[in-house]
Order: structure tokens, then sequence, then C-alpha cells
């Protein structure tokens, strides 16, 4: 039997306010344990919660970013559970009447877009965090951090409208990269500020009903979605295929061991008892309040990317890559100002920039090589300044002292030889000092040409024009 994947995935993403949700402790993150609380994020007796009208703005942001239906009324609810880290003994949350609806997120998989459809986005609270640092006489123990409790988050709930582990990662980085872009919320995973459930389900292909899914829990990166997705798409279908059946549960990624593991069965709405939170009254947006936050969107990624195609002429895979970080892709502009080649921008910015970003950890304002300086190296590339080869070694220099192109090119000597002269004398010294390999690429082996190119180049310290390279020494071979 042929099956299909079913997924859709809830994301929580912390909003990058100064205070919590309800009171005005702290949401700074790598505090000491328990000094950003107060009687309100720790439930205390008799405290009133009261809402932060930046919450609200950051949530009515991403709802009109991703195309919602912005809710004139909501409301917030109580969701109860008990954990150890959940002081009140119940959420606050938004449940049947949430702030934002139906909206969508436009992926790009293998050069295709796609329409992801968003159920709903709505406002909650967090909860604080156990910390379980080892045992004492061999009995475990906990710990709790309540200074968590009470950061605002938004969760954006997907239609499971994803068909493959690949699209659930594109989703989730198209989601980070908008609320970066909105500078709402800095989308990191390993502090736990944008965090993400799946719900994965097969079924026979063609089919419209769903199957019964699982829940996955406890993946700290893009990859281990993906990862966990793809093995918990294998197990239900290796137990279907084997006559079993599939159980509604939730289960944990074992990142270490490749596999997923029986958490708990799977809560419906049922088991949180939600009631509307009396302790907080409906909230009412304003139709002007709306426009106003819809004034004040930047381009989004989406929209930056298509211009990009448009206005640059570069491949729709380079618009995408380039615009996944904000700063990278006014870099990217900053440099085809100064260069007036965006394709041979985009080459240098997502193959070299990129690259030395990640080994270097740093964000592209900390980078030493200027937009201006990079562009400055490729219009000299251009004009037949330096070769490729050569700007490969200016551009690590740039990387590691921060001077500008000229200066570098100029200290060290690597002004590429265009002397037709020059390099025909060089050509003659290689093709006298191989006379088997003339006689070989004269009798056929026409490959050999590389050999020759090799040959000259090394000679000539990379410093020759390759094209003038390559011209000359076929005239004279093919004679």
């Amino acid at each position: 039997m042929e099956y299909e994947s079913v997924i859709g995935l809830e994301v929580h993403a912390q909003l990058n306010t100064a205070t919590k949700i309800f009171c005005s402790c702290s949401t700074e993150f790598g505090a000491p344990p328990n000094t950003h609380i107060c009687p309100i994020c720790t439930g205390q007796p008799g405290v009133l919660p009261v809402l932060n009208r930046k919450v609200v703005e950051y949530a009515i942001k991403m709802g009109l970013a991703t195309h919602c239906t912005i809710a004139r009324v909501s409301q917030f609810a109580r969701k109860n559970y008990f954990y150890p880290d959940l002081p009140k003994g119940y959420q606050i949350s938004q449940y049947e009447l949430p702030l934002a609806e139906h909206g969508y997120v436009e992926i790009l998989v293998n050069g295709e877009k796609k329409r992801i459809g968003l159920t709903r986005i709505h406002m909650e609270e967090d909860a604080g965090k156990l910390v379980h640092p080892g045992s004492i006489t061999d009995t475990p123990y906990s710990l709790v951090d309540y200074n968590r409790s009470g950061v605002p988050l938004i969760e954006i709930v997907s239609d499971p409208d994803m068909r493959s582990p690949k699209e659930a990662g594109a989703y989730l980085r198209t989601l980070r990269t908008i609320l970066r872009y909105l500078e709402i919320s800095d989308g990191n995973m390993e502090e736990g500020s944008f965090r993400c459930d799946a719900n994965v389900s097969i079924r026979h292909r063609g089919e419209t009903k769903l199957g019964t899914r699982t829940e996955l829990k406890n993946m700290n990166s893009f990859r281990n979605v993906e990862r966990a997705l793809e093995y918990e798409i294998e197990r239900q279908t290796a137990a279907l295929e084997n006559g079993e059946t599939v159980v509604q549960e939730t289960r944990l990624w074992d990142a270490a061991a490749g596999v997923t593991r029986i958490m708990r069965g799977k809560e419906e709405a049922d088991d949180y008892r939600y009631f509307p939170d009396p302790d907080l009254l409906p909230l009412v947006v304003e139709a002007s309040w709306v426009e106003e936050v819809r004034k004040s969107l930047p381009e989004l990624p989406s929209e930056k990317r298509d211009r990009l195609v448009t206005q640059y002429g570069i491949p729709l895979y380079d618009a995408e890559v380039i615009t996944a970080e904000k700063a990278v892709a006014d870099y990217f502009e900053e440099c085809v100002r100064v260069c007036n080649s965006p394709k041979l921008a985009s080459n240098w910015v997502m193959v070299e920039v990129l690259r030395e970003l990640k080994e270097q950890a740093i964000e592209i304002s900390k980078f030493p090589v200027t937009a201006t300086h990079l562009g400055e190296m490729i219009l000299m590339i251009e004009k037949g300044t330096i070769s490729g080869k050569i700007a490969k070694t200016v551009f690590a220099e740039m990387v590691s002292t921060g001077d500008s192109p000229e200066k570098i090119v100029r200290d060290k000597n690597l002004v590429q030889v265009t002397d037709q002269g020059v390099i025909e004398a060089v050509i003659d010294e290689v093709l006298t000092e191989n006379p088997e390999q003339v006689e070989r690429y004269r009798g056929g082996k026409t490959k050999l040409l590389g050999f020759f190119v090799g040959q000259v180049m090394k000679k000539t310290r990379g410093k020759a024009n390759p094209q003038m390279v390559n011209t000359i020494l076929k005239e004279k071979l093919d004679r």
C-alpha cells in the first residue's frame, strides 16, 4: 500500500517584550533562578493579572503578517493542568475566541511555492522550568525555576497541510523568519523561545479521512523536527503494514537514539476543562488599532524574496536563501548598489559570506567584511583587475584584517596579469617544458587543456587572466 503523511505543527514563540504578559517582571533570559518573579506570576492567592498591551500589538502583527483575520473580540481562558512548574494549577491562554484565525504561510520547497493554512494564533503565558541537577543519596530530585512563568507566548497552529518532513522544516524556517523580520521574537530554539510540537498521521494516498495521529515533543532544532517526523512516519507505516493499530498518544523525540518514545496518552480539549478566565475582561481590538499596526509592518520575507527576483533577476532559490535573514538581505542589496552584479553578489553572499558567519557563529552585523568592500571586490573581478581565484585570497584577507580589497590587492601585488605578451611568453615556456603532453593533446586528448591552464596559472601565481590563458592556449595547441 502507498501511504501519505499528514502533518500539522503547533509553534510557541516567545515575544520580545521587556515584561511578562500579566505582570511587570522582567523577561530577560539567563537570570539567576527565581529572581524575576512576583505574586502574580507565581500564582499567589488574591492577585489579579493585568494584560500587557505590547503583547497584543505583537500578536496582531504576526496575525496580519500571516494573512489572518483579527478578531474584534477575543477572550482569555483557563487551561487546567497540574505540573510543578505551573504554580496556579492552570495556564491563562485563549480557546474558543482566539485573537487571529484563518491565515496562511507561503513556503518554498524544491523550487515550488505552497500555502500552509493557519488555524489560529492566540496569546498565552509560559510555564516555569524544571531543573534536574542530579540526586541526593541516590534519590533523584528536581528544582523549579519560575523566571519563565508568565513570559508572553503566541501559539501558531497550522492546518494539517504538510505532506513531508521537508515541508514541515520549510514551514518552521519561514515562520521564524517572519517573526524575526517583525522583530517580535528572536526565534531562538536553543533558548526555548521558539518551540514546536508536531502532529503526524498517515493514510492511504488518495483518502481524505485523517488517520490516527501522534503528537511529538522535545524537538529543539529544525533538523530534529524533520528527523522525528521521518522516524514517526516510518514507525506508523510499519505498524499498519503489520496489521497493527496506531494509538493516539504523545511521544518524545530521543535525538541521541534517533527514535520516538511513548510519553503519555494524548490529551483532548475536554481534559483541560477550559473556561473563560473570570479575572480578565474580553479583549476588544478596535479596527483603527489594527490598521495602525498594519501600516507599521515591514517588507515581509516573501515580498522581499519576490522583489529581489524581479528587481535583480536572481534565481528564486538565491532570493529565498538571502532573505532568510533580513540583515543578510540588506547586506546583499548594499553590495549590489556598489558592484551592480546581482548574480555574482548573490553567489558570494550565499557561499562565502554565509559560510564564514556559520563558522564564526556571528551575526552579519559583526562580520568584518562590509557590504561595500565585498561590492568593491566584485567590481574588481568584473573589471578584470583580479581573477576569481585571486578574489578568494583577497576575501580571506578581508575576513582576517577588515581591510579594503584595493589595499590588499595593492599591498600583496595581486593585480591580474592581462598583458597578452607576458601571458604568451609564459604559455610558450609551459608548452616547451611539456612536449609529451602537447603531442597527446594534438592526438585527441583535448582534456589536457586543463593541465596546461594549471601550469600557466602556477607560474603566474594565479594572476594570469584565465579567459586570455584559455584562448591563447587553444590557439597555440590547435595549430
